[in-house]
């Protein structure tokens, strides 16, 4: 049932549109397009079929399961979008689809960020300013960083409700300075990127430069897949400025309740990036780097089986194999 006027704040009961409980007074302010949040569904739940057939096929495992639990997640808040066209009070609608649609992208990035690691061993090593190996031991931990400081501030606003204004305001902050950081580890990411891209390219032209890294930089499917990772990238970090305006004016701000802003710059920004993440997978594209994802389970995997507390490693072979891990 609906609500009833209160002196401290009047739609604290509300579950349902009614001449007390405007839609106009939820925190999105409109009742959402079912037809757009079903088609973002669909394509969330297609790019993650795709993603977790053809990496399961390739061997791309980390990968895979990084954008394959991203797509869920996007699946799972877009879904949730769907009974709140219907009755825009859904309480429990609302929050899970507000969790899931700004924690998911977090995931998404990290398939993003393991392919600098693997360009740099496939083409020169030598070439990155940062051992190779080590970029998911930066950007990974940076990107989990920021899922977690996000994950905080849900908590706390979903906890905060009518009654705590403070504890809401903290949560919001909190959400923001998330997101924030998010931009700052994709800059990061994306400047690392361009910095190895310039410093290849003029060494690619060199005569003495190892001609399996020229062919590779010449080949056709290589350069799609490079294209499409860009592209994502770029998606993923528009989406990301998108919404820490959204969320600097606060729970229903005018910018929060612009579904057109939101259709274009948080569903189309990131269900783009995760259709082309999903069909330029790198287990066709990039061959090089499904065989070093697939040697590195295998690996593990041996490691796992030995019994004998006697067994000896070389000098050095512990950080050589921790490099090739992601």
């Amino acid at each position: 049932m609906s609500g009833t006027h209160h002196a401290d704040h009047p739609y604290k009961t509300c579950t349902e549109v009614t001449p007390l409980c405007p839609v106009s007074a939820t925190t999105l302010g409109y009742y959402p397009s079912k037809g757009f949040n079903i088609f973002f569904a669909v394509g969330f739940g297609l790019a993650g079929l795709i993603t977790f057939i053809l990496g399961t096929w390739k061997r791309t495992w980390s990968y895979m399961a990084f954008l394959t639990a991203g797509c869920m997640l996007e699946l799972a808040g877009y879904a949730a979008r769907v009974p709140l066209h219907d009755n825009p009070w859904n309480k429990d609608a609302f929050e899970t689809q507000i969790c899931a649609i700004i924690l998911a992208p977090t995931l998404i990035c990290i398939s993003i960020y393991l392919t600098l690691k693997h360009v740099c061993l496939s083409l020169n090593p030598g070439l990155s300013r940062v051992r190779p190996g080590r970029y998911p031991f930066i950007f990974v931990p940076l990107d989990v960083s920021c899922l977690l400081v996000q994950a905080i501030g849900g908590a706390l606003a979903a906890s905060a409700g009518y009654n705590n204004q403070t504890l809401l305001h903290s949560g919001n902050r909190a959400i923001i300075a998330g997101i924030t950081l998010q931009v700052v580890v994709l800059l990061f990411f994306g400047t690392s990127s361009v910095d190895y891209y310039l410093r290849v390219r003029k060494w690619i032209r060199d005569p003495a430069a190892d001609p399996h890294a020229v062919a590779l930089w010449n080949d056709r499917k290589f350069r799609i897949f490079i294209y499409a990772v860009t592209i994502a990238f770029s998606g993923i970090l528009i989406r990301c400025i998108y919404r820490i305006a959204e969320m600097a004016g606060g729970w229903g701000n005018p910018i929060m309740q612009d579904e057109p802003s939101f259709i274009v710059l948080e569903g189309f920004m990131v269900v783009i990036p995760c259709l082309i993440l999903a069909i330029f997978s790198p287990g066709f594209l990039f061959p090089e780097m499904a065989a070093r994802m697939s040697a590195s389970k295998k690996q593990k995997k041996e490691k796992s089986e030995e019994k004998s507390p006697a067994t000896t490693q070389h000098p050095g072979s512990t950080r050589e194999q921790e490099s090739d891990k992601v």
